[in-house]
């Protein structure tokens, strides 16, 4: 069941990134995030209603922490560094997502961290470097540059993950869910009010089908995939649950270079250095 997950997220989570850009090719990057948090979280509604009263007082602050680190933070931090960087370089800076998980379970957590795993930590943050900061040009660069803005996500990411497993590991994926995108819904949808969404829906052309491209975003990489991945944090280690971030890039790079992106020897030397840095963590013992 965990491998059957954690494939099932990587293809999920994999395609999210060239839907960020097709949403991005109508919506800026802060009416993205706003309407991906909305639609998540009217989709996982009615059971965040129902099961309401099964968060106890303590627990409404770590439901709150999980949805600022796992969702609302994330979702605009992505769609602003994807309006200059590509959509398959965004997958493959998302696996970073595994280290960040050990480096704030032991930091916060006071979880075990050995020298192998502090090794693989370092090469993963060598490969970041190699794919951030060797562009070819000026402009290069200052694109790339941008992948800073995924680091500090995947950051937010591995906060989440360790409150999820450390704090909240009595509570039911869908309930946990949907009520920590319940605790951030609203302020999305009332900062959603205040930009020109509405207003493109109505006299943009492209409008509703860059909608459509946000609203699978939000229904299965934010709402199903929050749930999946909850189930799979349950059932496994917080290291194992960040393993899908093996499969993400890969998935990204495909539908990047499907969509037409370039794809230079220097990005597949920091892509394969970074994912050499997630399997030394992932193995260490």
């Amino acid at each position: 069941m965990a491998w059957f997950l954690v494939i099932v997220l990587a293809l999920i989570w994999g395609t999210s990134f060239i839907l960020i850009k097709k949403g991005l090719a109508v919506y800026s990057s802060d009416e993205l995030g706003a309407l991906r948090i909305t639609i998540a979280c009217v989709t996982l509604l009615p059971f965040a209603l129902k099961h309401l009263r099964q968060a106890s007082p303590t627990q409404w602050k770590f439901l709150l922490g999980s949805g600022l680190l796992g969702n609302l933070f994330p979702a605009f931090l992505f769609a602003y560094a994807e309006t200059r960087l590509a959509s398959g370089l965004a997958g493959v800076l998302n696996s970073l997502t595994a280290l960040f998980t050990l480096l704030v379970g032991a930091v916060l957590f006071n979880q075990s961290i050995t020298w192998m795993r502090m090794l693989g930590i370092v090469v993963g943050l060598a490969g970041t470097v190699v794919l951030i900061f060797s562009g070819d040009s000026a402009s290069n660069f200052q694109n790339t540059s941008y992948g800073l803005y995924i680091v500090i996500a995947c950051i937010c990411y591995g906060g989440s993950v360790n409150i999820i497993k450390h704090r909240l590991q009595g509570m039911k994926p869908l309930v946990m869910s949907s009520l920590a995108l319940l605790t951030v819904g609203p302020v999305a949808f009332m900062y959603l009010l205040t930009t020109d969404a509405l207003y493109k829906l109505q006299h943009v052309p492209g409008a509703w089908e860059a909608l459509l491209y946000i609203a699978l975003l939000a229904v299965f990489s934010t709402a199903i995939g929050l749930v999946l991945f909850n189930k799979l944090i349950h059932i496994s280690t917080t290291l194992f649950a960040s393993s899908s971030t093996y499969l993400v890039p890969i998935v990204a790079l495909m539908w990047g270079v499907l969509d037409g992106e370039a794809i230079q020897l220097w990005h597949i030397i920091g892509m394969v250095i970074i994912l050499a840095g997630v399997f030394i963590v992932n193995r260490a013992k």
